[in-house]
């Protein structure tokens, strides 16, 4: 065991080789290939007998040393970093999937995860069961032997919708089928993945790791958790490499076929952006609670969905596996898609911009953006509302961002 404690351990991963120039952050490999010193160090490296670098589609030591250090900070098995947080949700979903297997997970997904999941993956043959996560019988009656994978996100985006992680862990184990989730709504250091029965945990690291809307990113945390050989199609996979089966594949094959590793300028970026993760998502969090609380009260605003505050359906459930704060993000509604217009259109510190868990806070009309190519049927029935606002909290005051939605509501209703 460490004579650290976390905080401290993470900060101090050393690196996998000194530094000539005792650097004391990780320099940014930048190239995109590596000598070696003889024809056999060559084949060596190239045929996975050895862990030197060949190539930086494939690996990198910038990227591996963020690598490490979310491995560190997770205790788990192995740790892969993508070019985007849907990099990292095909990656592991081609992974695992392939044709005549399915997928058991709900329609209150993210805009493109539904649509690689019904579109892309069901073009290729892999079946897409929708259905309630929130009911864990209407799980058990959906998952079958050919189901590869439950897939969920710990809190839907933008539905606010939280699914019993434990009792999904619970028919994975019992029906011997992975539980994959993505984590990006809430961070490592408020919700351990590891704990709740996820196998594999899939963020995006352009949100709360990047350090501030910096770079681009996604993460593949494998936690040693899932015996290959009852997936469809790692099994013979697992025959040869065990625990690793999932890994490897993904490594070996998946993320340097489709050319989607991390770049090493971005590794370097998000590796400082982990070092101050935990301070900032404490202020952006807590503001986010204590914004939603003032929103309740706020003439004009007809809803609030947070799952911190304590009259949210979600709220028991929430605290049990994120603690106080789950997350910096809220959404609220108002009276009609026109006035959600003319709200975002009055902010004035509050930015009018995609994306989540900037140090700037952002505001977005789901309905018309992400979801706007969406039919309306689809639309609602993923649940997505021309009433609703989307609101990710950064670093500033929370009166200050109270203000601005108090002055853009005040001239949005004229």
């Amino acid at each position: 065991m460490s004579k650290y404690n976390s905080d401290s351990e993470i900060l101090h991963v050393p690196f996998e080789k000194p530094d000539a120039y005792h650097s004391l952050a990780m320099p940014v490999y930048h190239t995109a290939a590596f000598e070696f010193n003889t024809a056999e160090e060559m084949e060596a490296a190239f045929c996975g007998r050895s862990t030197d670098h060949t190539y930086s589609r494939i690996t990198n030591p910038t990227v591996q040393y963020l690598e490490k250090r979310i491995q560190t900070m997770q205790d788990a098995l192995s740790v892969t970093a993508l070019s985007s947080g849907m990099a990292a949700i095909s990656g592991a979903l081609f992974t695992i999937a392939k044709a005549g297997t399915n997928i058991v997970t709900s329609c209150h997904l993210f805009g493109n995860t539904y649509s690689f999941l019904n579109d892309t993956l069901g073009s290729l043959g892999v079946e897409i069961r929708m259905c309630d996560l929130t009911n864990p019988e209407e799980v058990r009656k959906a998952v079958d032997q050919q189901t590869c994978a439950i897939f969920l996100e710990i809190i839907t985006n933008p539905q606010m919708e939280v699914a019993d992680l434990t009792a999904l862990s619970a028919i994975g184990k019992e029906y011997h089928i992975p539980l994959v989730a993505d984590t990006t709504i809430v961070p490592s250091c408020a919700f351990q993945a590891k704990e709740f029965g996820i196998d594999i945990e899939i963020l995006s690291s352009t949100k709360y790791l990047s350090g501030g809307g910096t770079s681009l990113g996604g993460i593949i945390i494998d936690y040693g958790t899932f015996d290959w050989k009852h997936s469809p199609k790692l099994s013979q996979w697992a025959d040869r490499y065990d625990k690793l089966a999932f890994t490897n594949r993904l490594r070996m094959e998946i993320h340097r076929n489709l050319g989607s590793y991390m770049t090493p300028q971005t590794a370097y970026m998000q590796t400082l952006g982990l070092e101050t993760l935990q301070l900032r998502f404490e202020k952006q969090a807590s503001t986010c609670l204590e914004l939603a609380t003032r929103l309740q009260q706020t003439p004009g605003i007809q809803s609030v969905n947070y799952t911190g505050l304590p009259d949210n359906p979600y709220y028991e459930l929430s605290l049990r596996q994120f603690g106080k704060f789950p997350g910096a993000m809220l959404t609220f509604d108002l009276d009609s898609r026109e006035h959600c217009f003319a709200f975002l259109n009055r902010l004035q510190l509050i930015k009018r911009a995609t994306n989540l868990f900037e140090n700037k806070s952002l505001a977005i009309h789901p309905a018309s953006t992400i979801f706007g190519k969406f039919a309306p049927e689809q639309r609602l029935n993923m649940n997505i509302k021309d009433s609703t606002i989307r609101l990710s909290v950064g670093l500033e005051s929370c009166d200050d961002l109270h203000n601005d939605i108090i002055q853009a509501l005040s001239d949005s209703r004229k």
